[in-house]
């Protein structure tokens, strides 16, 4: 396969990812030209707010060609087109062959919960101290273990010890990470929801790989009062949640809320207030867990 790499303005750089297409490339990626440099520019903004702007002022467009033939062919046409002024073609390379698969699986190493507990993809053998594993390879739904909110999750789990025949709800499952941890645990009556379909059968394979039992499905699917309620959401949609969550938790139960900032923790308890006392139970790279004691 061959690359060919483009330099665009902001403003072409949509209509030159069209015509890219349009030329039977097989995929099309666009960087900041300027990254890694004083000019960098990020585009990120803060969950649940939208980005600064729409694109970079100068951008890297890649764009992948089954043959060097069909590259070469692309950039003679797109350099007749209006809209290619103020564009330039950078060059054309062939892509070296690679084993993708096992390089995505580097990107991937068991992942420490406690020194007991860990996460471990299944190309990876457990570590020697695991007594307890959660085997789980990347995938469609968001909790592998890789970023803080769930590993905070995970680790309120694993320091109750056991959950001792608990009913647990997991609200937004996602992988159905946070439910098989419980079920680990000794949660004995699971259910994991999630608004995402491909989240709901992404928990129910999960959960055959690790030999546990759980009940996944939509929101509605969520009955009941529950000794522990988890949900590693966001800060926004938690807020919209509060009285639902609040509802499905028996009286001495536990409300777990993670995908907060710190910066976010006031406005949390506020909202929550009028249902429950949430205080911070842990902090890492930025991020909080939330609990209350209902």
């Amino acid at each position: 396969m061959f690359e060919l790499r483009l330099m665009a303005p902001e403003d072409r750089v949509e209509m030159l990812s069209d015509a890219l297409d349009a030329l039977d490339a097989l995929s099309v990626s666009v960087e900041d030209a300027d990254a890694q440099t004083d000019a960098e520019q990020a585009l990120f903004g803060e969950p649940g707010m939208p980005p600064p702007k729409d694109g970079w002022q100068r951008s890297r467009v890649i764009a992948l060609f089954a043959d060097e033939a069909l590259a070469k062919e692309a950039a003679s046409v797109l350099a007749l087109q209006d809209f290619f002024e103020g564009c330039e073609v950078l060059g054309i390379a062939s892509v070296p062959e690679q084993d993708w698969v096992r390089l995505t699986q580097s990107q991937f190493a068991p992942v420490e919960i406690t020194p007991e507990f860990w996460i471990v993809p299944t190309w990876h053998e457990p570590p020697e101290q695991a007594v307890q594993v959660i085997r789980l390879d990347p995938g469609l739904a968001f909790g592998t273990g890789t970023h803080p909110t769930t590993r905070m999750c995970l680790r309120w789990i694993a320091t109750r010890g056991t959950l001792g025949d608990q009913r647990v709800l997991d609200y937004g499952c996602g992988s159905g990470i946070l439910a098989i941890g419980a079920a680990k645990f000794g949660a004995a009556d699971i259910d994991a929801v999630d608004i995402d379909e491909a989240a709901v059968s992404s928990t129910v394979l999960n959960a055959e790989a690790n030999g546990v039992q759980l009940k996944a499905g939509l929101p509605e699917a969520a009955k009941g009062t529950y000794d522990t309620v988890l949900a590693n959401i966001l800060a926004t949609p938690l807020k919209v949640l509060a009285p639902l969550l609040r509802s499905h938790v028996k009286a001495g139960g536990s409300l777990v809320l993670a995908g907060i900032l710190e910066r976010q923790a006031d406005e949390l308890k506020e909202a929550y207030a009028p249902y429950a006392a949430l205080e911070v139970s842990d902090t890492e790279d930025g991020w909080i867990l939330m609990t209350a004691r209902c």
